[in-house]
């Protein structure tokens, strides 16, 4: 696996080669260092720990001051695991990842997290359409659930009942992205369709 670490920036769209308009979304990806590398011997894994974002130095306990030094690197803010890394992009302790690791064309996943919602209903949540029409004695039950459970028998609602609750402020990952461009000067990537999360949420790009 290979992987960075980036902020969204925003949506907008581009015209390709062909003349077709493609909606993209544009990641700040990376710079990323390098901040320590597992392996089988040391950890019983392989995997590469990469960095991300500048972080104050009053702000960071000594703990992690100290493993970023070992990196030579100023304290970061996001900490983030690519386990089971490319070898052929594989990098030292302390080096460098830049949106180069990927190219024009490749398909990638991204994963953040989903907007936050708050408390909703059911036909926000699940889409539902209500129990009914206004009429024939049904009051203010456009948007209620309706049943939930049985009477005597089972006595109780089943887990996983679609209901009111949570929305949102979820983990979600979306496959199967194509890089429409690279600006390597700008360490933009930019993705075809939508990513989850606000404008300046972290994400990963990964292969």
């Amino acid at each position: 696996m290979k992987g960075i670490i980036g902020k969204k920036i925003g949506m907008t769209s581009i015209f390709e080669a062909n003349g077709k308009q493609t909606a993209v979304t544009i990641i700040e990806a990376g710079p990323n260092v390098v901040t320590q590398v597992k392996s089988q011997v040391t950890d019983g894994y392989d995997a590469v720990q990469v960095a991300f974002g500048e972080k104050k130095e009053k702000n960071t306990p000594k703990a992690e001051k100290n493993h970023f030094a070992k990196a030579q690197t100023s304290p970061k803010r996001y900490v983030k695991e690519f386990r089971n890394p490319d070898t052929a992009v594989a990098k030292a302790l302390g080096e460098t990842i830049t949106v180069e690791i990927f190219s024009e064309g490749e398909t990638v996943d991204v994963v953040g997290t989903s907007k936050g919602k708050g408390f909703q209903g059911v036909v926000k949540r699940h889409g539902f359409s209500g129990v009914g029409e206004a009429s024939h004695g049904q009051h203010d039950r456009q948007r209620a659930p309706g049943s939930v459970g049985g009477s005597s028998y089972p006595s109780r609602v089943f887990k996983g009942m679609r209901m009111a609750g949570q929305m949102g402020n979820e983990r979600v990952k979306v496959k199967g992205l194509k890089i429409v461009k690279i600006f390597p000067d700008k360490n933009y990537i930019l993705v075809s369709g939508s990513v989850p999360g606000h404008i300046g949420s972290i994400v990963l790009i990964q292969k």
